[in-house]
């Protein structure tokens, strides 16, 4: 059995609604992707996630709810973000304008440029994103 304490959180979005629908598109296998900005991972001084690593999925309650396994990570510019990935997010968008806009209203948002702590944040077509596809190895529920 594996040391659930070795695994690191993975929480999507901030905790509430959002959150709540993605781990549930998740634990349905609609979403196997996700997108964060190179420049968050920058801001906390976190590495990029390597294949096959592992970490526990976290509701808006805090409780690990799934492990799920990196499969791939890609970094590109935000411009090149494609349709295949952004129906893989499972989040309902059929194109790439409609799911850049719900994502840029959220990393415009004041508790993102917070967390950057860069009240004028705005990203551009050539913003770093990282592009994470996983599969979910184990329902903890």
């Amino acid at each position: 059995m594996e040391n659930r304490e070795a695994l690191k959180p993975l929480p999507l979005a901030l905790p509430g609604p959002l959150r709540d629908r993605l781990v549930a598109a998740v634990l349905a296998g609609e979403k196997v992707s996700t997108s964060g900005l190179l420049v968050e991972y920058e801001a906390e001084k976190e590495e990029l996630p390597p294949v096959g690593e592992r970490s526990a999925l976290i509701d808006s309650g805090g409780r690990e709810v799934a492990v799920v396994e990196v499969t791939e990570v890609r970094v590109l510019p935000l411009g090149s973000v494609d349709l295949q990935h952004v129906l893989d997010e499972g989040e309902g968008y059929t194109s790439v304008a409609a799911w850049r806009a719900a994502h840029e209203a959220f990393w415009h948002s004041e508790e993102m440029r917070e967390a950057l702590d860069d009240p004028a944040f705005t990203v551009d077509d050539g913003t770093m994103v990282v592009a994470e596809r996983f599969r979910v190895v184990e329902r903890l529920e």
